[in-house]
């Protein structure tokens, strides 16, 4: 049992952390996505384009949350 339960907590260490880099890799490329939105939006005039800007910025909120609360788990350990 004793095995068991460092194993876990091992694997639970780890997810952290591959979660930390899925995460900054998930915010960076959803960054990408709100600035070609935005420039469709401002420079070409393509209003579906802000809709697709203000989505991303929504999912940019949840990933930003998400962030934070790993890395105050990581600041713990």
């Amino acid at each position: 049992m004793r095995y068991l339960s460092s194993k876990l907590l091992f694997l639970r260490l780890n997810l952290t952390s591959i979660s930390m880099k899925d995460l900054l890799v998930k915010i960076n490329a959803e960054i990408e996505t709100f600035k070609t939105e935005a420039e469709s939006l401002t420079e070409k005039g393509i209003k579906a384009a802000g809709a697709r800007a203000r989505k991303s910025t929504l999912e940019l909120e949840k990933l930003l949350k998400e962030f934070r609360k790993v890395s105050i788990e990581e600041s713990k350990k």
